[in-house]
Protein backbone atom coordinates (compact mmCIF):
# COMPACT_ATOMS: atom_id res chain seq x y z
CA UNK A 1 0.00 0.00 0.00
CA UNK A 2 1.39 3.38 -1.04
CA UNK A 3 0.04 6.61 0.43
CA UNK A 4 0.84 10.07 -0.95
CA UNK A 5 0.49 13.03 1.45
CA UNK A 6 0.04 16.47 -0.07
CA UNK A 7 -0.86 19.92 1.25
CA UNK A 8 1.73 20.42 4.02
CA UNK A 9 5.10 22.13 3.87
CA UNK A 10 6.74 18.73 4.07
CA UNK A 11 8.77 16.44 6.32
CA UNK A 12 10.47 16.56 8.80
CA UNK A 13 9.88 20.28 9.44
CA UNK A 14 7.23 21.19 12.01
CA UNK A 15 5.70 24.66 11.56
CA UNK A 16 2.05 24.01 12.31
CA UNK A 17 -0.55 21.38 13.04
CA UNK A 18 -0.37 20.06 9.48
CA UNK A 19 3.36 19.33 9.65
CA UNK A 20 3.03 17.84 13.13
CA UNK A 21 0.29 15.58 11.80
CA UNK A 22 2.40 14.52 8.82
CA UNK A 23 5.42 13.78 11.01
CA UNK A 24 3.57 11.78 13.65
CA UNK A 25 1.36 9.78 11.30
CA UNK A 26 3.83 9.27 8.44
CA UNK A 27 6.52 7.89 10.75
CA UNK A 28 4.07 5.45 12.32
CA UNK A 29 2.65 4.34 8.98
CA UNK A 30 6.16 3.74 7.63
CA UNK A 31 6.94 1.63 10.70
CA UNK A 32 4.03 -0.61 9.64
CA UNK A 33 5.71 -1.23 6.25
CA UNK A 34 3.27 1.08 4.49
CA UNK A 35 4.96 3.11 1.76
CA UNK A 36 4.50 6.78 2.64
CA UNK A 37 5.37 9.54 0.18
CA UNK A 38 5.35 13.13 1.47
CA UNK A 39 5.39 16.09 -0.91
CA UNK A 40 7.64 18.91 0.32
CA UNK A 41 8.10 22.60 -0.55
CA UNK A 42 11.38 22.44 -2.46
CA UNK A 43 12.65 25.88 -1.42
CA UNK A 44 12.31 25.11 2.30
CA UNK A 45 14.87 22.30 2.20
CA UNK A 46 18.60 22.84 1.69
CA UNK A 47 19.21 19.12 2.14
CA UNK A 48 16.88 16.97 0.04
CA UNK A 49 17.22 13.28 0.83
CA UNK A 50 14.96 11.00 -1.17
CA UNK A 51 14.18 8.87 1.87
CA UNK A 52 14.24 9.83 5.55
CA UNK A 53 13.16 7.59 8.44
CA UNK A 54 11.60 5.23 5.93
CA UNK A 55 9.49 8.00 4.36
CA UNK A 56 9.83 8.81 0.66
CA UNK A 57 10.21 12.53 -0.01
CA UNK A 58 9.31 14.41 -3.19
CA UNK A 59 10.33 18.06 -3.55
CA UNK A 60 8.02 20.20 -5.66
CA UNK A 61 8.43 23.89 -6.61
CA UNK A 62 5.88 26.62 -6.10
CA UNK A 63 5.30 30.34 -6.59
CA UNK A 64 6.56 32.16 -3.51
CA UNK A 65 3.66 34.40 -2.56
CA UNK A 66 1.76 34.51 0.72
CA UNK A 67 -1.58 33.57 -0.87
CA UNK A 68 -0.65 31.27 -3.75
CA UNK A 69 2.37 29.36 -2.44
CA UNK A 70 0.49 26.47 -0.84
CA UNK A 71 -2.15 26.17 -3.56
CA UNK A 72 0.38 26.06 -6.39
CA UNK A 73 2.53 23.56 -4.51
CA UNK A 74 -0.50 21.33 -3.91
CA UNK A 75 -1.45 21.53 -7.59
CA UNK A 76 1.97 20.29 -8.73
CA UNK A 77 1.97 17.68 -5.96
CA UNK A 78 -1.45 16.38 -6.98
CA UNK A 79 -0.37 16.13 -10.61
CA UNK A 80 2.77 14.21 -9.66
CA UNK A 81 0.86 11.90 -7.30
CA UNK A 82 -1.74 11.12 -9.97
CA UNK A 83 1.01 9.97 -12.34
CA UNK A 84 2.59 7.87 -9.57
CA UNK A 85 1.81 4.42 -8.18
CA UNK A 86 0.08 5.85 -5.08
CA UNK A 87 -2.93 3.81 -4.00
CA UNK A 88 -4.43 6.67 -1.99
CA UNK A 89 -3.78 10.40 -2.02
CA UNK A 90 -4.35 12.12 1.32
CA UNK A 91 -4.64 15.91 1.17
CA UNK A 92 -4.70 18.25 4.14
CA UNK A 93 -6.52 21.61 4.10
CA UNK A 94 -9.89 22.18 2.44
CA UNK A 95 -8.24 24.88 0.29
CA UNK A 96 -7.06 21.96 -1.85
CA UNK A 97 -10.64 20.99 -2.66
CA UNK A 98 -10.44 21.96 -6.38
CA UNK A 99 -7.49 19.65 -6.99
CA UNK A 100 -9.78 16.71 -6.28
CA UNK A 101 -10.95 17.14 -9.87
CA UNK A 102 -7.49 16.08 -11.08
CA UNK A 103 -7.54 12.89 -9.00
CA UNK A 104 -11.07 12.18 -10.23
CA UNK A 105 -9.92 12.36 -13.83
CA UNK A 106 -7.10 9.93 -13.06
CA UNK A 107 -9.32 7.60 -11.07
CA UNK A 108 -7.19 7.91 -7.92
CA UNK A 109 -8.70 7.14 -4.54
CA UNK A 110 -8.56 10.13 -2.25
CA UNK A 111 -9.19 11.47 1.23
CA UNK A 112 -8.93 15.02 2.55
CA UNK A 113 -8.51 16.31 6.07
CA UNK A 114 -10.48 19.56 5.84
CA UNK A 115 -9.32 21.07 9.16
CA UNK A 116 -11.24 24.18 10.36
CA UNK A 117 -13.73 26.74 9.10
CA UNK A 118 -11.26 28.78 7.09
CA UNK A 119 -14.03 30.77 5.44
CA UNK A 120 -14.88 32.38 8.79
CA UNK A 121 -11.36 33.40 9.75
CA UNK A 122 -10.93 37.21 9.91
CA UNK A 123 -7.75 37.09 7.83
CA UNK A 124 -9.75 35.84 4.85
CA UNK A 125 -12.21 38.47 3.77
CA UNK A 126 -14.30 38.92 0.65
CA UNK A 127 -12.97 36.81 -2.20
CA UNK A 128 -10.70 34.79 0.10
CA UNK A 129 -13.58 33.76 2.36
CA UNK A 130 -15.75 32.86 -0.62
CA UNK A 131 -12.93 30.78 -2.10
CA UNK A 132 -12.42 28.79 1.08
CA UNK A 133 -16.10 27.99 1.43
CA UNK A 134 -16.32 27.03 -2.25
CA UNK A 135 -13.17 24.88 -1.88
CA UNK A 136 -14.63 23.18 1.19
CA UNK A 137 -17.81 22.43 -0.76
CA UNK A 138 -15.75 21.07 -3.66
CA UNK A 139 -13.88 18.84 -1.22
CA UNK A 140 -17.17 17.18 -0.30
CA UNK A 141 -17.93 16.54 -3.95
CA UNK A 142 -14.55 15.56 -5.39
CA UNK A 143 -12.79 13.54 -2.66
CA UNK A 144 -13.83 10.02 -1.72
CA UNK A 145 -13.56 10.52 2.04
CA UNK A 146 -13.90 13.68 4.08
CA UNK A 147 -12.00 13.63 7.38
CA UNK A 148 -12.86 16.04 10.17
CA UNK A 149 -10.87 16.21 13.40
CA UNK A 150 -13.73 16.78 15.85
CA UNK A 151 -17.35 15.76 16.29
CA UNK A 152 -18.26 19.45 16.35
CA UNK A 153 -16.55 19.97 12.97
CA UNK A 154 -18.31 16.92 11.58
CA UNK A 155 -21.59 18.57 12.55
CA UNK A 156 -20.53 21.74 10.69
CA UNK A 157 -19.89 19.82 7.46
CA UNK A 158 -23.17 17.98 7.81
CA UNK A 159 -25.08 21.24 8.30
CA UNK A 160 -23.17 23.41 5.80
CA UNK A 161 -22.57 20.90 3.00
CA UNK A 162 -24.96 18.03 3.75
CA UNK A 163 -21.95 15.72 3.91
CA UNK A 164 -21.05 13.09 6.47
CA UNK A 165 -17.40 12.76 7.44
CA UNK A 166 -15.04 10.39 9.19
CA UNK A 167 -13.87 11.85 12.51
CA UNK A 168 -10.20 11.30 13.33
CA UNK A 169 -8.69 13.72 15.84
CA UNK A 170 -5.13 14.96 16.11
CA UNK A 171 -2.86 13.46 18.72
CA UNK A 172 -0.44 14.64 21.37
CA UNK A 173 2.57 13.21 23.17
CA UNK A 174 2.53 13.38 26.97
CA UNK A 175 5.57 15.11 28.44
CA UNK A 176 6.79 16.08 31.90
CA UNK A 177 9.19 18.83 32.91
CA UNK A 178 12.88 18.00 32.46
CA UNK A 179 14.61 21.31 33.11
CA UNK A 180 12.59 24.01 34.92
CA UNK A 181 15.58 26.35 34.91
CA UNK A 182 15.07 26.99 31.18
CA UNK A 183 12.36 29.55 31.94
CA UNK A 184 14.73 31.64 34.08
CA UNK A 185 16.27 33.17 30.95
CA UNK A 186 13.00 35.12 30.65
CA UNK A 187 13.02 36.08 34.35
CA UNK A 188 9.97 33.90 34.98
CA UNK A 189 8.99 31.93 38.06
CA UNK A 190 7.03 28.68 38.11
CA UNK A 191 3.26 29.38 38.08
CA UNK A 192 4.07 33.08 37.95
CA UNK A 193 2.67 33.76 34.48
CA UNK A 194 -0.17 33.12 32.07
CA UNK A 195 0.80 31.72 28.66
CA UNK A 196 -0.50 32.31 25.13
CA UNK A 197 0.95 30.31 22.22
CA UNK A 198 -0.01 30.93 18.61
CA UNK A 199 0.29 33.22 15.63
CA UNK A 200 -0.59 36.86 16.28
CA UNK A 201 -3.63 36.89 14.02
CA UNK A 202 -7.25 37.88 14.72
CA UNK A 203 -8.41 34.25 14.43
CA UNK A 204 -6.68 33.42 17.71
CA UNK A 205 -8.08 36.41 19.64
CA UNK A 206 -4.75 37.14 21.30
CA UNK A 207 -5.66 40.85 21.40
CA UNK A 208 -8.79 39.97 23.39
CA UNK A 209 -6.77 37.88 25.82
CA UNK A 210 -4.23 40.67 26.23
CA UNK A 211 -6.97 43.25 26.86
CA UNK A 212 -8.61 40.96 29.44
CA UNK A 213 -5.29 40.40 31.17
CA UNK A 214 -4.67 44.13 31.47
CA UNK A 215 -8.19 44.67 32.83
CA UNK A 216 -7.76 41.88 35.39
CA UNK A 217 -4.79 43.65 37.01
CA UNK A 218 -3.28 40.28 37.87
CA UNK A 219 -0.10 40.07 39.92
CA UNK A 220 1.19 37.53 37.40
CA UNK A 221 2.89 38.12 34.07
CA UNK A 222 1.55 37.38 30.59
CA UNK A 223 3.88 35.53 28.23
CA UNK A 224 3.01 35.50 24.52
CA UNK A 225 4.83 33.03 22.29
CA UNK A 226 4.35 33.46 18.55
CA UNK A 227 4.42 36.12 15.86
CA UNK A 228 3.71 36.57 12.17
CA UNK A 229 6.47 36.40 9.51
CA UNK A 230 5.45 39.70 7.90
CA UNK A 231 4.73 43.34 8.79
CA UNK A 232 1.25 43.49 10.25
CA UNK A 233 -0.68 46.29 11.97
CA UNK A 234 -2.64 43.87 14.18
CA UNK A 235 0.48 42.17 15.54
CA UNK A 236 2.35 45.46 15.89
CA UNK A 237 -0.53 46.99 17.84
CA UNK A 238 -0.28 44.17 20.35
CA UNK A 239 3.51 44.40 20.65
CA UNK A 240 3.24 48.07 21.53
CA UNK A 241 1.66 46.96 24.83
CA UNK A 242 4.80 45.09 25.86
CA UNK A 243 5.98 45.83 29.40
CA UNK A 244 7.65 44.18 32.39
CA UNK A 245 4.41 42.24 32.87
CA UNK A 246 3.61 41.54 29.21
CA UNK A 247 6.40 39.61 27.47
CA UNK A 248 6.45 38.95 23.73
CA UNK A 249 8.93 36.13 23.12
CA UNK A 250 8.31 35.81 19.38
CA UNK A 251 8.95 32.38 17.91
CA UNK A 252 10.49 29.96 20.40
CA UNK A 253 12.12 27.37 18.15
CA UNK A 254 13.82 25.39 20.91
CA UNK A 255 11.17 22.80 21.70
CA UNK A 256 12.67 22.03 25.12
CA UNK A 257 12.33 25.69 26.11
CA UNK A 258 8.80 25.89 24.74
CA UNK A 259 7.84 22.76 26.66
CA UNK A 260 9.10 24.21 29.93
CA UNK A 261 7.11 27.40 29.29
CA UNK A 262 4.00 25.21 29.03
CA UNK A 263 4.88 23.09 32.06
CA UNK A 264 5.31 25.97 34.46
CA UNK A 265 2.64 28.49 33.46
CA UNK A 266 -0.09 29.29 35.96
CA UNK A 267 -2.59 28.71 33.14
CA UNK A 268 -2.58 28.44 29.37
CA UNK A 269 -4.99 30.88 27.65
CA UNK A 270 -6.64 29.61 24.48
CA UNK A 271 -8.52 31.99 22.22
CA UNK A 272 -8.64 29.95 18.99
CA UNK A 273 -12.10 30.15 17.52
CA UNK A 274 -12.60 28.50 14.12
CA UNK A 275 -10.73 25.19 14.19
CA UNK A 276 -11.62 21.70 15.30
CA UNK A 277 -9.18 19.75 17.47
CA UNK A 278 -6.49 22.35 18.11
CA UNK A 279 -2.89 21.02 18.32
CA UNK A 280 -1.76 23.86 20.58
CA UNK A 281 -4.36 23.14 23.23
CA UNK A 282 -3.71 19.40 22.93
CA UNK A 283 -0.07 20.17 23.71
CA UNK A 284 -1.15 22.22 26.73
CA UNK A 285 -3.11 19.23 27.99
CA UNK A 286 -0.23 16.83 27.28
CA UNK A 287 2.17 19.10 29.16
CA UNK A 288 -0.06 19.38 32.22
CA UNK A 289 -1.42 22.92 31.96
CA UNK A 290 -4.43 24.45 33.61
CA UNK A 291 -6.45 25.76 30.66
CA UNK A 292 -8.76 28.76 30.26
CA UNK A 293 -10.38 28.66 26.83
CA UNK A 294 -12.81 30.58 24.65
CA UNK A 295 -16.25 29.02 24.91
CA UNK A 296 -16.74 27.24 21.55
CA UNK A 297 -18.17 23.85 20.68
CA UNK A 298 -14.68 22.70 19.60
CA UNK A 299 -13.02 23.73 22.85
CA UNK A 300 -15.83 22.21 24.91
CA UNK A 301 -15.36 18.92 23.09
CA UNK A 302 -11.62 18.89 23.79
CA UNK A 303 -11.98 19.90 27.44
CA UNK A 304 -14.95 17.57 27.89
CA UNK A 305 -17.44 20.27 28.91
CA UNK A 306 -15.20 21.75 31.57
CA UNK A 307 -13.75 18.62 33.12
CA UNK A 308 -10.25 19.65 32.02
CA UNK A 309 -10.49 23.43 31.82
CA UNK A 310 -12.68 26.50 32.21
CA UNK A 311 -14.27 28.80 29.65
CA UNK A 312 -14.70 32.50 29.03
CA UNK A 313 -16.88 34.39 26.57
CA UNK A 314 -15.63 36.48 23.65
CA UNK A 315 -15.16 39.75 25.52
CA UNK A 316 -12.28 41.30 27.40
CA UNK A 317 -14.53 41.65 30.46
CA UNK A 318 -15.20 37.91 30.49
CA UNK A 319 -11.50 37.16 30.10
CA UNK A 320 -10.70 39.54 32.97
CA UNK A 321 -13.27 37.89 35.25
CA UNK A 322 -11.91 34.46 34.36
CA UNK A 323 -8.36 35.52 35.22
CA UNK A 324 -9.46 37.12 38.49
CA UNK A 325 -11.25 33.89 39.43
CA UNK A 326 -8.13 31.93 38.55
CA UNK A 327 -5.92 34.21 40.63
CA UNK A 328 -8.26 33.88 43.61
CA UNK A 329 -8.58 30.08 43.46
CA UNK A 330 -5.10 28.60 43.04
CA UNK A 331 -6.20 25.16 44.24
CA UNK A 332 -8.69 24.90 41.37
CA UNK A 333 -5.89 25.64 38.92
CA UNK A 334 -3.60 23.16 40.68
CA UNK A 335 -6.25 20.44 40.26
CA UNK A 336 -6.53 21.21 36.55
CA UNK A 337 -2.76 20.91 36.16
CA UNK A 338 -2.78 17.61 38.05
CA UNK A 339 -5.52 16.10 35.87
CA UNK A 340 -4.87 17.70 32.46
CA UNK A 341 -3.12 14.70 30.91
CA UNK A 342 -6.07 12.46 31.80
CA UNK A 343 -8.05 14.32 29.13
CA UNK A 344 -5.91 12.76 26.42
CA UNK A 345 -7.99 9.67 25.87
CA UNK A 346 -7.29 7.18 23.08
CA UNK A 347 -9.06 9.61 20.75
CA UNK A 348 -6.00 11.90 21.00
CA UNK A 349 -3.35 9.17 21.00
CA UNK A 350 -1.08 9.27 17.92
CA UNK A 351 -0.90 5.48 17.73
CA UNK A 352 -4.69 5.29 17.75
CA UNK A 353 -4.94 8.13 15.23
CA UNK A 354 -2.51 6.35 12.90
CA UNK A 355 -4.41 3.07 13.20
CA UNK A 356 -7.61 4.90 12.24
CA UNK A 357 -5.93 6.34 9.13
CA UNK A 358 -4.40 3.00 8.16
CA UNK A 359 -7.79 1.26 8.47
CA UNK A 360 -9.43 4.01 6.45
CA UNK A 361 -6.87 3.64 3.64
CA UNK A 362 -7.28 -0.15 3.56
CA UNK A 363 -11.07 0.14 3.45
CA UNK A 364 -10.89 2.73 0.68
CA UNK A 365 -8.58 0.55 -1.43
CA UNK A 366 -10.77 -2.49 -0.84
CA UNK A 367 -14.21 -1.03 -1.29
CA UNK A 368 -13.77 2.33 -3.01
CA UNK A 369 -15.68 5.38 -1.89
CA UNK A 370 -16.80 5.07 1.70
CA UNK A 371 -17.97 7.59 4.30
CA UNK A 372 -18.70 6.67 7.88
Amino acid sequence: MTIALIGSRGYPIVYSGYETFVKEVAERLAAQDIIVRVYCHKNLFKQRPKVLNGIELVYMPTIETKILSQLVHSFFSMMHACFSDADVILAVNAANGPWGLISKLFGKKTAINVDGMEWLRPKWKGLGARYFKFAAWLSTRLYDIIITDAEAMSAVYLEQFNTESTVIAYGANIRFSNNPDLIKQFELNQQGYYLIVGRLIPDNNADLLLAGFLEANSDKKLVIVGDVPYQDAYAQGMKEKASEKVLFLGYVNDQAVLAELYHHCYAYLHGHEFGGTNPTMLKAMAYGCAILALDTSFNREMLQEGQFGQFFLKSSQSVALSLQEADNHPQVLANFRLNARNGLTQKYNWDQVTTAYANLFKELIKNGKSRT
